[in-house]
């Protein structure tokens, strides 16, 4: 792990609201309990410590609560900074655990920074590659996460989220969804040389590496890009767009 500046660590402290997010925590442990019928499975793979990124697919809303669900440290995350479609019951969620905002189509310098001193304090990183939720297949990453990792040498832990994006409408049956957490083993550390455009090609192998690892989580229809059956592959054609590439969110 490389050592950055210390002030960075104040200004980035992990762990931080350790009082609002333990009992966040037990919300998220009592709300999955009582709406969904939820199976971990993988919980052997849970490294001890940190530093780790945590990396997911992302179809649902209440993702992170899964990911909050499913691991016994406290974790910090980047994610947009807008919710654009999120119901109001849910936009409340990420400014009561608190998270280091990234807007997308742009180079958040903070949200970077955040995410670095985070990891250089053996903390935990939430993060989801594919960054936005606008679909239900999996879709190839951004480059966000391959970056941290090589930045870091952070190792990966994938886990895959199945039927979240159920939960709401099986409620309004009056049922509860059945949810399936799966984790995986870590892998890593990456390691990439060159800068900008030299290092790219490396950076998107490495984003290919760990959708393929969170597409072996999840159920073979939900594979999309990274499905061995050619009709799903190209069901999933045009996901991959990404929707803040030509109007970014606003600083």
């Amino acid at each position: 792990m490389r050592l950055r500046n210390n002030n960075h660590h104040q200004k980035y402290p992990y762990p931080r609201r350790r009082v609002i997010r333990r009992v966040s925590q037990q919300l998220a442990y009592a709300a999955l309990a009582a709406l969904t019928d939820l199976r971990i499975i993988g919980r052997e793979n849970l490294p001890h410590s940190g530093p780790l990124i945590v990396v997911a697919n992302h179809f649902s809303f209440i993702d992170p609560v899964a990911m909050i669900r499913a691991v016994p440290w406290p974790i910090e995350f980047v994610g947009g900074f807008q919710m654009p479609n999120a119901p109001t019951v849910v936009k409340w969620l990420p400014k009561v655990w608190g998270y280091y905002p990234v807007h997308r189509g742009t180079f958040s310098t903070d949200a970077l920074r955040a995410a670095e001193a985070v990891l250089e304090q053996q903390g935990i990183l939430g993060i989801f590659p594919e960054a936005g939720n606008w679909a239900t297949v999996l879709r190839p990453a951004r480059p966000g996460a391959a970056f941290l990792a090589v930045r870091t040498g952070a190792p990966i832990l994938p886990m895959g989220f199945a039927n979240l994006n159920e939960v709401f409408p099986s409620l309004r049956r009056g049922k509860r969804a059945s949810v399936t957490i799966r984790i995986g083993k870590p892998f890593g550390p990456f390691h990439a040389n060159g800068r900008g455009h030299k290092r790219r090609p490396k950076l998107e192998a490495i984003g290919h590496e760990i959708m393929e690892r969170i597409a072996r989580l999840i159920p073979p229809e939900k594979r999309g890009h990274y499905s061995k059956d050619p009709a799903i592959r190209a069901a999933a054609q045009g996901t991959e767009v990404y929707p803040w590439d030509k109007n970014p969110e606003a600083v």
